[in-house]
């Protein structure tokens, strides 16, 4: 009997997409609910399967003595932080302290890339049929086959790629995680892997849990271009990867073609992978969006990241997906199984309704996105900041020199304090901080309203060093 259940699990594990090395108690969460499907299954091997995990799934927890030490909570009473060595350089995420700060000082938020207006009807009306039908369960591991497919059918319209829905593509929480897993997955202890400051924070923290190490290379204002040279030299024995962001956060570049090309030539010639995050690929303003994927011998060494949030302005599903050849499609899931497992259900659901918006809603988001652009565009420059270009994303940088300020951090606390407007300090974004202390990035992913009241607070009360 136990052989027989041995070999149902493994059955059952195929049929869900999960690898041999996920745990057996995260078999069984799927095995058990699919007992209530299938009658002769039940019959045979249910008393001793659930015997059987009743055993496996109790696993103990210890609880760790209480800390003591040197830093005190709400109540007064004192603790010492834990955390490990990996993660103990990385503090509060940047978006979490600049949110908190803005609640705190009733300050209006252009920092953190989410939007204050909600995302389309039909699909949050197809979350809401998802649910009411029942699609509440654990999903299979690498996504619902709805979404697997619009993905694959949407990047086959962007990229002219056409992929296996099953084999190369991986549903995640989100692009966030995605980026974990492709790290985790792909990227071994010791190994080297190239990025672009400035650079979104989680990408530095999934590399310091690998074991990786990161290697940099600056982009520089106006257009925030870098130096061929200077990326030719950083490549040496150990590199692993290169990782990019187009169109690019935090400062708006859209990598162009001729710049792509540059980078797939290198990854060839050097045969090294490429991760490249591109969830801002349907916010472009001034040309069409490139996925490195899609370049000439790129796709077989490429992991394609994406998520919805985004486009749909529903940052809070968090629903993203990593698409590469199934050789590394085998690490990320492999990664992904152990960090989330699954992702929410009737949200894949939702998504993949989404993931089917004609090509008018994509145009009118840009429409909207533009006219949003222009009020925080035209409105800071008149307050007085220099405003760099920004090709996409929704995100625009600037130079806050000539309000006087020391550097990125002093200014935005004044900008919070003093004036009630958030912005993001990108010096956190940047291997070595002096590179950005002249920067600040603004979001125009809010209404109308909000942002002509926060150019109209600047206007009133930020003021140009005599």
């Amino acid at each position: 009997m136990s052989r027989f259940i041995t070999d149902n699990i493994r059955v059952f594990r195929r049929k869900w997409g999960l690898m041999d090395s996920v745990p057996i108690h995260c078999t069984t969460r799927v095995i058990k609910h699919d007992l209530n499907h299938l009658p002769s299954v039940r019959r045979r091997i249910a008393p001793t399967f659930r015997a059987m995990t009743s055993k496996v799934t109790s696993v103990p927890t210890e609880k760790l003595p209480p800390p003591s030490g040197a830093v005190s909570d709400k109540s007064g009473q004192k603790f010492v932080p834990q955390i490990s060595k990996r993660l103990e350089k990385f503090q509060t995420t940047i978006f979490t302290q600049m949110s908190m700060l803005a609640i705190k000082y009733g300050a209006i938020n252009l920092g953190q890339g989410f939007p204050n207006f909600d995302g389309p009807e039909f699909v949050k009306e197809a979350a809401i049929k998802a649910i009411r039908d029942g699609k509440n369960q654990y999903a299979r591991g690498y996504g619902i086959p709805e979404l697997n497919s619009a993905i694959s059918e949407r990047f086959e319209k962007d990229t002219g790629l056409s992929v296996d829905s099953e084999k190369e593509i991986t549903v995640t929480s989100g692009c966030t995680e995605a980026i974990a897993a492709t790290m985790l997955g792909l990227v071994n202890p010791g190994d080297e892997v190239i990025m672009f400051s400035p650079f979104y924070d989680s990408y530095q923290a999934a590399l310091s849990m690998a074991g990786a190490k990161v290697r940099s290379i600056t982009l520089h204002p106006p257009d925030f271009s870098f130096s061929v040279d200077e990326l030719k030299s950083i490549f040496s024995k150990n590199t692993r990867a290169i990782m990019i962001n187009t169109p690019h956060n935090p400062t708006g570049k859209m990598f162009t073609r001729e710049e792509l090309e540059v980078i797939a030539s290198l990854c060839i010639e050097n045969d090294i992978l490429a991760f490249s995050d591109e969830v801002y690929d349907k916010l472009t303003f001034e040309a069409e969006h490139i996925s490195l994927a899609s370049l000439p011998g790129m796709y077989e060494r490429t992991v394609t990241l994406n998520s919805l949030g985004k486009t749909f302005s529903l940052t809070g599903w968090k629903i993203g997906w990593a698409i590469a050849p199934p050789n590394l499609t085998w690490g990320v899931r492999q990664a992904h199984a152990f960090l989330t497992f699954a992702t929410s259900t009737p949200m894949q659901s939702a998504a993949s309704v989404a993931l089917g918006a004609p090509d008018t809603y994509y145009q009118e988001l840009r429409s909207n996105y533009l006219s949003k652009k222009a009020i925080l565009v035209d409105g800071l420059k008149a307050v007085g900041f220099i405003v760099y270009p920004s090709a996409g994303t929704y995100f625009v940088m600037a130079d806050h020199t000539p309000f006087g300020f020391e550097n990125d951090v002093a200014f935005c606390e004044h900008l919070i304090k003093e004036v009630g407007v958030v912005a993001i300090p990108p010096s956190v974004f940047y291997l070595n901080p002096e590179d950005g202390k002249n920067l600040v990035r603004f979001t125009f992913c809010k209404d109308e309203e909000t942002l002509r009241a926060a150019m109209k607070r600047m206007k009133e009360k930020l003021h140009l060093k005599k």
